[in-house]
């Protein structure tokens, strides 16, 4: 069955499964102990932080383990405010960092700190300009994931740790889903990451802190990992974290163009084969594994359990599940369509022929969650109204949309469909699906229930 949900989780590769069964028998000890096998232990400790710190680019006394990629950036986040507490508290962040990101801005907002968010274009980056300019006197510390983990649009990194540098603010770097293709270019001062994405084991994240950066840890002290990650380290993963990076590291040469094609591949075939459909991200300055495409009329769960049914695992960011009524912040702040949004991230050593099938699945699996959604297939029948007013109050994302493009045709040309929503991804996706058909989004009214989306003809 082919896995291709790699930005999740990556697969164990290899040499991460044969470093964590020797680590096992070596390095279960206390590293923290003088006794022979605490002094193997630590011996293994501290490789693995020299090879983490080489990939990385940086010195291994600026790297501590962490036991996530989201406690690292929660104890990056926290220690840096912390320690420019007397800079001020503000806190810079783009409107695409991952969700341990802007929890922990939300956590700084309520405690009495102040967050700027930059936004970012359709293609899901931001501009260094735009960066610099949220910069303030006060500002005590900037994030900037150096890729984003939807929609794959790589980060102008380097020239926003420019920007920062110049402002005297350190910058903080989300390097989880890219820093199995290489080091983070640029003078960041902070950056976080994590080794299930790279595929090491899970439970194991790394945190570098740049010397000279004002860092006070939060929280109760602890004696290991020089104070900044609390609890016992898990030697064996840690091993094997560092093992499998330093192994997919010299595979990205390789692996990097090959999956790049495939994935070209997939952005170009798709709209070919499904009608309605947006490919989302940045097509040249992207992960070279990764890229998400949303189809209209599609309840995004709905598709992703007919893929699963045909032997295809992959993700989304689509707001059509049971379990949120809000879509995707990522998709929302680059203002594309988020309803039936797929998210195909290639794991090393994908088969072009299952990329073929995939591309051979993909039609009959929407054709079917369409069918059952009771998409349109056909123009409505003229009407001489030059108005009309769907109410779609109390059911989810696709439905509005699915509605408005029943009654569109049936309106002449100049009238209006003012469609009523209380779903938030309506937000979006009704705006998104003007662009798509060429017709005029009004604007958003309010209404008694929910909101009012008014949708003019013009073709």
């Amino acid at each position: 069955m082919p896995y291709f949900d790699a930005a999740s989780t990556a697969p164990l590769h290899p040499v991460a499964r044969q470093a964590l069964l020797a680590a096992l028998d070596d390095g279960w000890a206390d590293p923290a102990r003088l006794h022979r096998e605490g002094r193997r232990a630590r011996l293994l400790l501290d490789a693995a932080r020299e090879a983490a710190a080489e990939a990385v680019g940086c010195r291994p006394d600026e790297l501590v383990f962490t036991s996530s990629g989201t406690r690292a950036l929660h104890t990056g986040l926290a220690g840096s405010l912390a320690g420019r507490r007397r800079t001020g508290r503000h806190l810079v962040v783009s409107s695409v960092e991952h969700s341990a990101v802007l929890h922990g801005a939300e956590l700084h907002e309520a405690q009495g700190g102040t967050v700027t968010e930059v936004p970012v274009d359709r293609t899901g980056a931001v501009r260094a300009q735009a960066f610099g300019e949220s910069l303030r006197a006060d500002t005590a510390l900037a994030c900037l994931q150096s890729a984003n983990h939807e929609v794959g649009t790589v980060q102008p990194v380097e020239e926003v740790a420019a920007v920062c540098r110049a402002a005297g603010v350190p910058l903080l770097v989300d390097a989880a889903q890219s820093l199995a293709w290489g080091p983070v270019p640029g003078a960041w001062s902070l950056l976080a990451a994590s080794a299930h994405k790279w595929g090491g084991p899970p439970g194991v994240g790394l945190l570098a802190v740049r010397k000279g950066v004002r860092f006070a840890p939060e929280g109760p002290r602890d004696e290991r990992e020089s104070g900044r990650a609390a609890g016992y380290e898990n030697v064996p993963a840690i091993v094997a974290a560092a093992a499998s990076l330093r192994a997919v590291r010299s595979e990205a040469a390789a692996q990097g163009p090959r999956l790049r094609e495939l994935t070209d591949r997939i952005r170009t075939r798709v709209p070919e084969l499904v009608p309605d459909v947006q490919v989302v991200g940045d097509p040249v300055r992207r992960l070279p594994h990764l890229l998400t495409f949303s189809c209209l009329y599609v309840d995004g769960e709905a598709l992703l359990h007919e893929l699963d049914r045909a032997g295809f695992s992959v993700s989304s960011g689509s707001s059509c599940t049971s379990s949120t009524l809000t879509p995707s912040h990522v998709l929302v702040a680059m203002g594309v369509l988020s309803e039936g949004n797929v998210r195909v991230s290639l794991p090393p050593g994908t088969r072009e022929e299952d990329v073929e099938r995939f591309l051979a699945v993909l039609p009959r699996a929407v054709a079917a969650v369409r069918e059952r959604l009771g998409a349109p297939d056909s123009p409505a029948a003229p009407s001489r109204q030059g108005s009309l007013v769907v109410d779609t109050l109390g059911r989810l994302c696709p439905v509005p949309v699915i509605e408005l493009a029943k009654v569109i045709d049936g309106v002449p040309v100049g009238g209006t469909v003012t469609v009523l929503s209380d779903d938030e991804a309506a937000r979006l996706d009704i705006p998104a699906w003007c662009a798509m058909r060429g017709q005029e989004y009004v604007g958003e009214e309010p209404a008694d229930r929910g909101r009012a989306y008014v949708v003019r003809r013009l073709t």
